[in-house]
């Protein structure tokens, strides 16, 4: 079954996925991030090339010939083939179609009231589908690199 957890009140929403995906990376995980549109990729993607200084995140977008290979991959589309099922991170306001195909899902929702109604709404998605996610509350986590 796959496990559901949600990060809320979440300062930069890209920030903490780009550090959700180091850390899963560097445990050897392979990560697709779901974003909520083509902005939000495109900032993403600009994220993950400049968010250390020191670590290398290797990724593409889902189109790209070397997905497969690549340990994370950006999206803005589930319902095309995604390559990876271990994680997927949410940065969405909708519940990811596909989520139980991944063994992990990360619910990342931020301190914007517009998405915390949102992530309400997918938490009783998850809930209804017999999934019982769990609850972190992130903005202890605001100044970790």
């Amino acid at each position: 079954m796959t496990r559901v957890d949600f990060h809320t009140n979440v300062p930069d929403k890209l920030a903490y996925a780009c550090r959700l995906a180091r850390k899963a990376y560097m445990a050897g995980n392979q990560i697709v991030v779901l974003a909520a549109d083509a902005a939000q990729l495109d900032a993403l993607n600009a994220a993950l090339w400049t968010f250390s200084a020191t670590d290398f995140l290797p990724h593409v977008l889902v189109g790209d010939p070397l997905a497969a290979q690549t340990p994370i991959v950006l999206t803005i589309d589930e319902t095309v083939a995604l390559p990876h099922h271990d994680i997927l991170v949410n940065l969405s306001q909708v519940p990811p179609a596909s989520y139980a195909q991944f063994q992990r899902v990360f619910e990342i929702v931020s301190m914007d009231e517009e998405d915390a109604q949102a992530g309400r709404q997918r938490f009783l998605h998850y809930r209804k589908q017999h999934v019982q996610p769990t609850h972190f509350v992130a903005a202890n986590l605001v100044n970790q690199p």
